[in-house]
């Protein structure tokens, strides 16, 4: 177990011996004591402790908030105030610092470790919630399309790249603005106003979609024809957060002479990104929303927490931010798959050694719950395939296999070879709930799900991934399915792919 560096901030140095005692019997570590607010700024900058106990009133001319405010913006360290003052006037100024826990003297050795550690986890809490912002920020700011986003107040908080391009507004004129002096809309035709799309998310709480023949007014008053589409951003089932707004310049497909094409093409995609937007939102806000609760639950409860409570909301967290980790990956596997840079680079490998360790190590992450029989049916297991994109491919199939089989239901996973053709042949085979036939010829569409699977969590992007891998190695993929009897897919790539120019 890594030992936790602890700073001791305290200008009684009878006090602060005894707190750097009680925390060495508690198995942290003490990188050093400090006391007075610059001393601290300079140890902490030096000892990079994890956490610092803070006494609110110190020597000199820099008090323990000060010191505390500069430590948490600067330095990123959680701060624990252990303080002789419980007045409203000092709990207020503390406030302002943000601090992960506040104690009053005296308090008890237990009462300072439930402390620490309830810290030490907010604080971790605080940096993955950040990184999930700043990956989904990258991914929106990379986009082609447009985005806005707006508060429930109708108030832009949010402008990529892209929207400042089309708009002629920068972020930082943006920020803070009514969403309508950014995002003014007209009507071709009429040349009359249209109501603007987030008052209308606002009002009506679902999607919503421009009409044909309709322009963004930029800020120096030129016209640009757009698609575009809205959806609300929902705190809870009942209550809304927001709205954000995806739209994208279609100027030139109004030049060419396939007008009326381009428009339902434009519908089309229209209804694709709003729901591209919609299921990712979705996906997100349920394991954030787990995040929430239980940071909440260990607030609430504070020094009641107990150790096995506290290893559950642990557990709750670390299972939800895993999954905002997978949809990440897997829409920015989409992201570069759509725009063709999906890439296949094929190097030898042993296709047998390489799904037995897969399965070993699938069957790790699943915990067993679903028993995966591997079979090897032929001795020509050598390939010449892209390691990373075939494994992509089978997690996949092995993941849809598991998702949708009873509790201990096994799942078979079969590798065969045909030599004439030069092809690898991969089956995963489950006894679960099968494919009714009505949706078998949709089931490789972007966000396409099954009617008897709409109560089990999914994007719909699974089996387009597959679909993609195994196109990126020239192979194809076929499947049977029967209802309540269960799936088979098979997949059939080139033993010897070689690489493309």
């Amino acid at each position: 177990m890594v030992q936790v560096k602890v700073l001791v901030v305290e200008d009684e140095v009878i006090v602060a011996r005894t707190i750097a005692s009680q925390l060495n019997q508690l198995g942290y570590i003490v990188t050093g004591t400090a006391s007075s607010g610059q001393a601290a700024i300079t140890k902490a900058s030096e000892t990079k402790p994890e956490i610092v106990l803070m006494d609110i009133i110190l020597k000199g001319d820099m008090d323990g908030i000060a010191a505390a405010n500069y430590i948490r913006e600067n330095l990123d360290i959680p701060v624990i105030y252990l303080t002789a003052y419980g007045d409203d006037h000092t709990l207020e100024r503390a406030k302002v610092t943000q601090p992960f826990g506040y104690i009053v003297k005296p308090f008890t050795i237990k009462d300072l470790q439930i402390s620490i550690e309830i810290a030490l986890l907010k604080h971790q809490l605080e940096c993955d919630l950040r990184e999930n912002r700043d990956q989904l920020a990258t991914l929106l700011n990379s986009m082609s399309d447009a985005v806005i986003a707006t508060d429930d107040q109708g108030i832009v908080t949010f402008m990529n790249p892209a929207s400042e391009v089309i708009t002629g507004w920068t972020r930082e004129e943006a920020l803070g603005s009514e969403v309508s002096k950014v995002f003014h809309l007209v009507d071709e035709v009429t040349d009359s106003e249209i109501e603007n799309p987030v008052t209308k998310v606002l009002r009506e709480h679902q999607v919503v979609y421009l009409a044909n023949f309709t322009s963004l007014i930029s800020r120096d008053g030129k016209r640009v024809p757009i698609g575009d589409s809205a959806s609300p951003l929902m705190r809870r089932p009942d209550q809304i957060s927001g709205v954000v707004v995806v739209f994208w310049d279609i100027s030139e497909r109004r030049q060419t002479e396939f007008l009326q094409e381009a428009l339902e093409k434009e519908q089309e995609v229209n209804n694709l990104k709003s729901l591209f937007i919609s299921t990712v939102s979705h996906e997100f806000r349920n394991p954030l929303t787990v995040i929430q609760t239980a940071v909440e639950l260990i607030d609430i409860q504070g020094n009641n927490l107990t150790e096995a409570k506290r290893k559950t909301y642990v557990k709750r967290i670390q299972s939800a931010v895993q999954s905002m980790k997978h949809l990440m990956e897997d829409v920015l596997f989409m992201g570069r798959a759509e725009a063709g840079k999906l890439v296949c680079n094929p190097a030898p490998i042993n296709l047998a050694i390489f799904c037995r360790e897969l399965v070993e190590e699938f069957s790790v992450v699943e915990n067993n719950l679903h028993p995966i029989v591997f079979t090897c049916h032929t001795s020509s297991t050598d390939a010449y395939m892209d390691e990373r994109i075939l494994h992509y491919m089978l997690v996949n199939l092995l993941s849809n296999a598991v998702k949708y089989s009873p509790s201990g239901g096994m799942v078979e996973f079969d590798l065969n070879s045909d030599v004439i053709e030069g092809v690898a042949i991969f089956q995963i085979r489950d006894h679960g709930i099968g494919i009714p036939e009505a949706d078998q010829n949709q089931l490789f569409e972007s966000f396409y799900r099954a009617s008897n699977v709409r109560s089990i969590q999914g994007t719909g992007l699974g089996l387009v991934i597959v679909k993609r891998c195994v196109d990126a190695h020239q192979g194809q993929i076929t499947f049977t399915s029967q209802v309540d009897v269960g799936t088979t897919f098979t997949v059939r790539l080139p033993l010897h792919n070689l690489p493309t120019d």
